[in-house]
């Protein structure tokens, strides 16, 4: 019995120290945690610090003719240390004189608050005494500006504990335009075009700091003077001009949403240099939309019958042929080894010269002329395509080109009918800029340039880098290159070419080539009917100034796929507004009306436009206007102006204004409008005083 009293009391003994230590321990932790806490979490943050890099300013990327692509614009994320010295001092007297006051203008700078919530906010970080407590993000440089001089901020950041954190956020100014040859930089994700091409260029030195790491992982710079600068990247002048870039890319634009194409691009390339003036790539949504979402002017494909030209250059230096040979074209159909060659237009015609074969972009005249010159040794065929640099990539200076494909005898693909269907531009792939390259260097007296898009690199507003055109070889001798100039030509204007009636009535003379590919859709092959159209050409022809390229894949069994129809009216609006664009503008001499001057002359606008060219003219007038829109016409050798009377009931006058102005007038009535021409209103379908009703179309004919 004495035995079991004396263990039962040794255990009794051992529990309670047990217990009285695990109370101690349990008491120690609640008051390291609660009345200790702040000390030490104090040390750990002191104790835990790092060298973090800090990123430099990215280089702006600018077109040739000075406006911003791509730029980086600063946006800063706000803190407040309401542990500051200033905070903190005098049991924080300052923050207390200036939290209303505060709280007010933060209230009408971002205007997401009131003012008293704002105090509320300020209130909760100042008595949790938050080293890092976030006050707002993503604040813009102007709103930053502005902050910098509010109450208790403007005091500085040690005395106030605000905090800003600047971040660069990388912004496309003209969004649509161009963007994918530019490219996007984007933070943890690839960046593409070129912001990845210049990447070490635009991206800087970065620099680095000392920061302290607290709670929720947040680091807080420590000492500025342990600070190691970033150094600014560098900024980029590419060879894009923005104004062509605006016009291919509408252009394009217009003709993908009427006939609800797949994607498409169009290349501008200037003759001399070699410089891409203009690169859109437009491809179609989910919903229906287009954006430049992947760069068709890259991607290698089946190029149809642009390529024609590569097989002309081919035949003609070897003298195979010559421009007035005759070839058989028997119908538009031909056989070669149990396979039938098909012109995709309709033409009747059988023996005809090689020129106008080429004209008619007949598949069964290229088949045969290639067949016939190079069926016994289709190698020397294939060496002119090396030659043209079509089985290599351009070289031009972005990322992502992605290879051509030329057979060669002997390989695994190369058949009987290879060489024939090579010919009219299948059973090859290259891209719409390999094709651009071709025409560019026929245009440019058969020296063929390297396409390139870096125009110069600038470092604090001055050239460092100048980058020069660079010419890749002569295509063919002199003969021969007048043979294809002139066969390009014809197509374009020689009556019954597949470009004739594109070009009917232009000012300027064009040289170029239709194309219309049957392309296959996966494993369905070719029986959805989807036809790539392209055209490719130079303007003007006497004197080349721009290569075009316009390359347009259609929806299956498309209604208008040939591509005079579909990619020819890219390139002509395209020409059309470069050629404007670029004419030399008449040295124009303004004097004062004489006073025999007895001209007749009416003319419309806008009242303080007309007002504003008389003034600045220094011509008096006569001011009868009391509208919006007035006339001027001459009255006693003097102007006088009149009102233009408008009406949404009847038809007004619009003889001798401008289509903007038109445009406003008829739309404002409810009237849908088709255009012919360009200039000022000539005729009106719909007379003057007509009655009109909202729907009603009007023709309107430009001078």
């Amino acid at each position: 019995m004495e035995i079991k009293k004396d263990i039962l009391w040794r255990v009794y003994l051992c529990f309670i120290v047990i217990a009285v230590i695990c109370a101690c321990i349990v008491g120690k932790a609640f008051y390291i945690q609660q009345v200790q806490g702040a000390y030490w979490r104090g040390m750990s943050d002191s104790m835990h610090t790092r060298i973090e890099s800090v990123d430099a300013e990215r280089g702006t990327i600018y077109s040739e003719d000075g406006q911003m692509l791509s730029t980086s614009i600063p946006q800063f994320d706000i803190y407040v240390d309401f542990k500051a010295d200033g905070l903190i001092k005098d049991n924080g007297k300052v923050f207390k004189e200036n939290i209303d006051s505060l709280s007010l203008c933060l209230a009408n700078l971002f205007q997401d608050k009131t003012a008293i919530q704002y105090k509320a906010i300020l209130n909760k970080g100042y008595k949790s005494k938050a080293r890092y407590f976030a006050l707002k993000k993503k604040v813009s440089f102007d709103e930053y500006q502005q902050l910098k001089t509010f109450p208790l901020v403007r005091l500085g950041k040690n005395k106030s504990g605000f905090i800003a954190e600047v971040q660069n956020i990388r912004l496309n100014p003209y969004q649509l335009l161009a963007f994918r040859t530019i490219g996007l930089e984007r933070q943890n994700a690839q960046k593409v075009g070129l912001e990845q091409t210049y990447d070490t260029l635009l991206k800087g030195t970065p620099g680095k700091r000392l920061v302290r790491y607290i709670s929720g992982g947040v680091a807080v710079p420590v000492n500025e003077d342990y600070d190691i600068e970033p150094k600014n990247g560098k900024d980029i002048v590419t060879t894009l001009d923005s104004r062509i870039q605006e016009i291919a890319e509408n252009a394009l634009m217009k003709m993908m949403v009427q006939n609800e194409a797949e994607h498409g691009c169009a290349i501008v390339m200037e003759v001399k240099t070699g410089k891409i003036k203009a690169i859109a790539n437009l491809g179609r949504q989910n919903d229906g939309s287009y954006w430049e979402d992947f760069n068709y002017a890259m991607s290698p494909g089946e190029p149809g019958s642009t390529f024609k030209l590569a097989t002309m250059l081919a035949v003609l230096e070897d003298k195979k042929f010559n421009l007035g040979s005759i070839v058989n074209l028997e119908g538009g159909t031909w056989q070669v080894h149990r396979r039938t060659v098909y012109d995709s237009e309709q033409h009747g015609q059988t023996n005809v010269t090689v020129k106008r074969a080429f004209e008619l972009s007949s598949n069964v005249g290229m088949a045969k002329l290639a067949y016939a010159s190079y069926a016994n040794k289709p190698s020397q065929f294939i060496n002119h395509l090396k030659a043209l640099h079509l089985d290599t990539l351009t070289g031009i200076d972005l990322y992502g080109e992605r290879s051509p494909f030329v057979d060669r005898p002997g390989s695994k693909y190369w058949s009987a009918t290879t060489l024939p269907w090579m010919a009219f531009g299948y059973n090859v792939l290259v891209s719409p800029l390999h094709i651009c390259m071709l025409y560019n260097a026929v245009a440019n007296d058969g020296v063929m340039m390297r396409p390139y898009l870096l125009n110069s690199v600038m470092q604090e507003g001055n050239v460092i880098q100048q980058k020069q055109p660079y010419s890749i070889e002569t295509i063919c001798d002199s003969v021969t290159l007048k043979q294809l100039q002139e066969c390009l030509v014809g197509v374009c204007k020689d009556s019954g070419a597949t470009a004739f009636r594109l070009f009917k009535g232009a000012t300027y003379s064009v040289a170029g080539k239709t194309g219309t590919a049957l392309v296959a859709n996966g494993k369905h092959g070719y029986a959805d009917h989807i036809y790539q159209s392209s055209f490719a050409g130079y303007f003007p022809a006497d004197n080349p100034q721009y290569t075009c390229v316009v390359v347009i894949k259609n929806k299956p069994h498309a209604a208008k796929f040939y591509g005079a129809l579909v990619a020819g009216p890219v390139f002509r609006e395209i020409a059309d507004r470069l050629v404007t664009l670029n004419a030399p503008q008449p040295d124009v001499k303004f004097a004062s009306i004489n006073a025999g001057d007895n001209e007749n002359y009416s003319y419309a606008g806008y009242e303080d436009d007309i007002k504003s060219i008389l003034s600045t003219i220094n011509i008096s007038y006569k001011d009868s206007a009391k509208t919006t829109l007035a006339k001027m016409y001459n009255k006693q050798d003097k102007p006088v102006l009149t009102n233009m009377p408008l009406s949404n009931k009847y038809m007004p006058a619009l003889k001798g204004l401008g289509l903007k102005d038109a445009l406003y007038i008829c739309e404002d009535a409810g009237l849908v409008v088709k255009v012919n021409g360009v200039g000022k209103v000539a005729n009106q379908s719909i007379t003057e005083g007509t009655p009109i009703e909202k729907g009603q179309q009007i023709k309107l004919d430009l001078n």
